[in-house]
């Protein structure tokens, strides 16, 4: 037998009898998982009847996501549960999406390209010119930078003792 509760108390520990059992299956490292590094060299995967490649313009929550489609329809996206919470998708990103039958309006997003395979999508002709791949704010796709003298703005000083 063991050490008595007495010793356990003396020490200030909690005895074996008291403590909780583990009813778990880990930590929260357990949920971060390992990290899938493997798929830095997977084969390019091209759409298929019944997928398209969209633009994601912005993120909603709940697993959602609003893209832009190269047949150009908006469509409302739902995120499958094998990408949930391990596949980080942002605003600006190319995805594949699968196009459902019975709702033209909203799509299941299947695959996120990374942003040198996106590059290749665009060198082989699946996405059109004027998609801009470069992350982050995705805005119209034909704007063109080329007055931004326009959005300068110059202020007098009396302006500046006005304010």
């Amino acid at each position: 037998m063991g050490p008595s509760r007495k010793f356990y108390d003396k020490i200030g520990m909690a005895s074996p009898e008291t403590m909780p059992k583990n009813k778990g299956k880990g930590g929260k490292n357990r949920k971060r998982g390992k990290n899938e590094a493997d798929d830095e060299k997977r084969e390019l995967i091209f759409k298929e009847d019944g997928q398209e490649y969209a633009q994601v313009l912005r993120m909603l929550g709940n697993g959602r996501c609003e893209a832009m489609c190269i047949d150009g329809t908006k469509r409302l996206c739902h995120i499958r549960g094998k990408m949930h919470k391990k596949v980080w998708i942002a605003a600006g990103d190319i995805v594949l999406v699968g196009l459902r039958d019975y709702q033209d309006d909203k799509a299941d997003v299947i695959l996120k390209y990374m942003s040198d395979e996106a590059r290749l999508l665009k060198a082989y002709g699946e996405l059109p010119e004027n998609t801009r791949l470069n992350e982050g704010i995705v805005g119209d796709l034909d704007e063109d930078d080329d007055n931004a003298a326009d959005d300068y703005v110059e202020f007098e000083d009396e302006d500046i003792d006005r304010i």
